[in-house]
């Protein structure tokens, strides 16, 4: 993806955030779970840096653990829903490539779904700049099951409607054909998680995990879920509505009575910073 691709699709998300905060899938208990035993530490009394917190569906799970979370959000549309979702959590605008926050000052930094906006190669530095000494860089990813055919049958369509490298369902891994990056990824060592946390791996003690959950939606949720991607989004309204008309179409062949079960694996790497 090059830079002015990436760029747009970043920001696409500014203009659909109520939808983003209403269909887009939350997190289940076991990941925050993970995340603390990977940590070695509880969430509860922590001070956590959300980093492209988007319209806060991590941060408010986050803080239902007990932890103290401040919200980084670069785009201002979902700056602006986070707000109005969750007035009781702070949250700034800044990306993480270049974090608005002083030297050690964070027990976590995470993103969620929210890494691969970043360049890994600044965001690293960062993350552990603003880590205290032992604390812990999350990133982690909702998948679609790659196992489920209509999930794979959805994907092709996708590439059929917008090419070779319009995917779908998450995150890039070994079956990257699934996933809704725009450029094919490489193929995903188990060592490292999702692809993208390649340079976790690579540059720090990290541990990966994965975590199964599902939910039932309707299939007009699933939809509108669907249209909150940005592979939608930067397409013009037209395509976008017909897209999601031939798509209830095939689904209901499905799915007839109108009820999906998403079901996911989220994908978390954790890296801790030492504790010298």
């Amino acid at each position: 993806m090059d830079a002015a691709t990436h760029t747009r699709r970043a920001h696409s998300f500014n203009a659909a955030a109520g939808s983003y905060a209403a269909y887009r899938p939350s997190y289940p208990d076991a990941l925050f779970d993970a995340v603390e035993d990977l940590a070695g530490r509880p969430l509860s009394g922590a001070r956590v840096i959300d980093v492209g917190a988007g319209t806060g569906i991590a941060s408010a799970r986050l803080a239902a653990r007990g932890a103290h979370v401040l919200g980084v959000e670069p785009g201002a549309g979902m700056a602006a829903q986070y707000r109005l979702d969750h007035p009781g959590l702070p949250v700034v605008r800044g990306d993480g490539n270049a974090l608005p926050l002083r030297d050690a000052c964070a027990d976590f930094v995470t993103y969620a779904q929210s890494w691969h906006w970043t360049d890994p190669e600044r965001a690293l530095p960062e993350a552990l700049r603003v880590l205290r000494p032992g604390g812990a860089l999350a990133a982690w990813w909702n998948i679609s099951d790659p196992e489920e055919e209509w999930v794979a049958a959805q994907g092709a369509r996708l590439r059929e409607w917008f090419g070779a490298g319009a995917q779908a369902h998450g995150a890039p891994g070994a079956q990257a054909a699934h996933t809704l990056q725009q450029t094919p990824e490489p193929a995903q060592d188990p060592r490292y998680g999702h692809p993208r946390s390649r340079v976790l791996a690579e540059k720090t003690d990290s541990a990966s995990r994965s975590v199964r959950w599902s939910r039932r939606i309707p299939l007009d949720h699933h939809l509108a879920n669907l249209a909150s991607h940005s592979i939608l989004l930067v397409h013009d309204e037209s395509t976008r509505n017909n897209f999601l008309a031939a798509e209830r179409a095939a689904l209901l062949a499905v799915f007839p009575d109108a009820t999906i079960e998403e079901k996911y694996i989220v994908e978390l790497t954790l890296a801790r910073r030492p504790a010298r």
